[in-house]
């Protein structure tokens, strides 16, 4: 018999205690299964007609529940049987809430999705002070709205400005945010969360309305549109009409509004139903299980070592980025090297501003900004290096200053030590080519912000050991980065699919495109940055080291626009320099016509943007796939985490694999073949996906 999640018990004081705790897993989550078990629960209490309060609590360590889990979502063939999963969900939690005692939720760690929409079915929430302890509702980054009443009564507790702004980003809000916010009514420690929680209970339930007639809803008709038309147009600023979850939240919560709670809940049960079945809630799905199985492998067969020392060469914004996450999210003893105090100054003052902004923002205190900062320590000379698990290298994009780095590190280590070069573009066996020790040399390339962006790139050379692998993919899991292993060839796998869309971008600029428009038909694709944008914030300078690169070890479709030439010998390297194709000294984003001039060309929109997302996106598509048939990536499944996590392909277009699925392979080679009648043979598609196509495959 299936050991029930789901276990009551009783106080001699009236109170009974719900014990959630999902039998062999790490982490409480919802299914469909736990219906009945739940409903005898409630018959149960139901019975009982001397209590006078319900605690409901969980039975593990670190966390309520995280919610649902989604896997029962890919069983459902149609939107009505989706439909029909949110019913139950809304019918159990109806239940729940019309208990006659006070019924009180007791959460300590993520409580989040149905989690937190089974607190808001209770009478009232306390939470621990734990840094652990998050709520939110984060249906909308898996292209679903919150199913099982969350539309309706998170609007009611806390108004419908703060219930949107959770609901449309799918943002999470430690304890004292959740308390100013009215999402918890108190905040304890952790040693005292079921003492407190059982006070709670014995006190007198609270009257629960309805109505939306309150302060928190914004009383009248004018002030609610304002509120949904403010929300709306912040949610579609970066969404760009691309995720259908963004306006069916928004109609949701508003046709309950209307309508009152009952009619609400029977709209969000149908309109969560529909959104089961789009394509994009599919992709974004993908994307998650797809994250998740990623986190349980080790990248090789081997035991990962134990770090405790971790030695970054370098001090610029990749050394103290990698050093950010090294310190404050790994918690390892990091030593800086550079060949200047200010170097050091540098990276030790980036670290202090990124504490600091989360100081002002009350998620930490001064004595713990003090003490994370201690974490991180540097120098000019190799003392505090000497002892390191781990380097990790952040110098210059130079082969020769890299060997000197391997060479250097070599002597003043021990013969365990792991060297791990963060280069975009150089092949790692060139830089391992004179070591003592290659099995110990390893790429790990990060993408600039590190602190922000959740990619890294773990490449092997030939002869680099499986426990160098494992212990660098176990140290970027720690880093809470999300690795991908992918072969030691020129530009690896991100940069490599990256070079070819940001070339043909330069290509609509030369034939004349506006600036303005090539970048938004990129961002109405889907992408979080144009690409002309993009270059400006990577810098001129660094594509125009990597082209190279690419073009000595792949040939003619990776020839650089002689522009990047032009622009440089105009000083124009992007932000960087304060001078690109962007203004920086305005308060609005705006082209830098001087540009034009610079270029030889006169600015005139003569493709739709569909055409140039078409042409750029299709460069990708077609090295993607080449990436896969060469061995770059070892499946379709890293190329697009890759993609996603890399350079913002669409999430939910899936990835490049995924996307090229849905368009069908046979249309992706007829595309990529009139593309190349048009403009030119770089166009042409490579013959792994004509074959594949030929012979009616797939990549999933």
């Amino acid at each position: 018999m299936t050991q029930s999640a789901f276990s009551l018990s009783y106080g001699d004081n009236g109170i009974s205690w719900l014990k959630i705790d999902v039998a062999n897993e790490k982490m409480n989550t919802l299914q469909a299964a736990f219906a009945d078990q739940i409903n005898e629960v409630l018959a149960e209490l139901s019975a009982h007609t001397e209590l006078k309060g319900l605690v409901v609590y969980s039975g593990k360590p670190d966390n309520f529940i995280a919610g649902a889990d989604i896997r029962m979502l890919a069983e459902c063939e149609t939107a009505a049987a989706a439909e029909a999963l949110a019913i139950k969900g809304q019918q159990l939690f109806s239940a729940l809430e019309d208990l006659p005692i006070h019924v009180v939720a007791a959460i300590h760690g993520p409580c989040l999705g149905g989690g937190l929409e089974l607190a808001l079915a209770c009478h009232s929430r306390i939470c621990t002070d734990d840094d652990s302890t998050r709520l939110g509702l984060p249906e909308v980054q898996l292209g679903l709205l919150p199913g099982s009443g969350g539309t309706q009564r998170l609007p009611r507790l806390i108004g419908v400005a703060h219930s949107l702004e959770l609901m449309l980003t799918g943002k999470q809000v430690r304890a004292k945010q959740a308390l100013k916010k009215g999402l918890v009514d108190q905040v304890v420690p952790l040693s005292i969360l079921l003492q407190a929680a059982e006070q709670l209970a014995l006190t007198a339930k609270p009257i629960r309305s309805h109505s939306f007639q309150d302060w928190a809803m914004t009383g009248n008709a004018f002030g609610r549109s304002v509120v949904f038309d403010q929300a709306a147009k912040k949610a579609q600023q970066k969404a760009r009409g691309c995720y259908p979850a963004i306006d069916a939240i928004l109609d949701t919560v508003k046709y309950g509004l209307e309508k009152g709670i009952e009619q609400g809940l029977e709209q969000e049960a149908k309109v969560f139903g529909d959104l089961v079945m789009t394509a994009e809630s599919c992709a974004l799905r993908n994307i998650f299980f797809a994250t998740t199985a990623m986190k349980k492998e080790i990248g090789a067969d081997a035991e990962p070592k134990t770090i405790k020392r971790i030695a970054i060469l370098g001090g610029g914004l990749m050394g103290g980025g990698i050093a950010h996450v090294s310190a404050i999210k790994a918690g390892y003893a990091v030593r800086i090297k550079d060949i200047t105090n200010d170097g050091i100054q540098h990276a030790l003052a980036y670290n202090y501003a990124i504490l600091d902004k989360q100081r002002q923002r009350r998620i930490i205190r001064k004595p713990q900004l003090q003490q994370q900062m201690l974490r991180i320590t540097g120098g000019i000379d190799y003392r505090g290096v000497t002892h390191a698990d781990v380097v990790i290298e952040a110098v210059f994009e130079d082969i020769a200053l890299k060997q000197q780095m391997v060479q250097e590190i070599e002597a003043n280590t021990s013969k365990e030590t792991i060297f791990a070069t963060n280069t975009s573009s150089i092949p790692i066996h060139q830089i391992a080519a004179n070591a003592l020790r290659p099995q110990n040399i390893i790429g790990l390339h990060y993408f600039s912000p590190v602190e922000k962006m959740p990619l890294v790139e773990v490449i092997p050379h030939a002869t680099t050991s499986a426990i160098t692998i494992a212990t660098v993919v176990a140290l970027a899991k720690k880093q809470g980065k999300t690795p991908i292993v992918v072969a030691d060839k020129a530009g690896f796998y991100v940069n490599r699919i990256l070079a070819p869309y940001m070339n043909e971008a330069a290509q609509l600029l030369l034939a004349g495109e506006p600036i303005e428009h090539i970048d938004n038909a990129l961002l109405n694709f889907g992408f979080p940055v144009g690409p002309i944008t993009l270059l400006d914030e990577v810098g001129v300078d660094i594509g125009a080291k990597i082209s190279p690169i690419l073009e000595a070890e792949f040939g003619e479709r990776f020839a650089t626009p002689a522009m990047f030439e032009w622009l440089q010998q105009d000083g124009r390297q992007g932000r960087k320099s304060g001078k690109g194709f962007y203004l920086y000294n305005t308060k609005t984003k705006e082209v830098d016509k001087s540009v034009y001039t610079l270029l030889g060309v006169e600015p005139q929109q003569q493709l739709t943007e569909v055409d140039i997302a078409v042409r750029c996106s299709l460069m990708m598509l077609n090295e993607a796939a080449r990436c896969l048939d060469e061995g770059v990536i070892q499946s379709p499944r890293d190329g697009d985490i890759g993609a996603i996590f890399g350079i913002g392909f669409p999430p939910f277009l899936g990835g490049p694999f995924r996307y090229m699925d849905h368009l069908g392979l046979d249309l992706v080679v007829d595309m990529l073949r009139e593309y190349s009648d048009l403009y030119g043979e770089r166009f042409a598609p490579c013959d792994y996906l004509v074959e594949m196509a030929q012979t009616e495959q797939t990549f999933y």
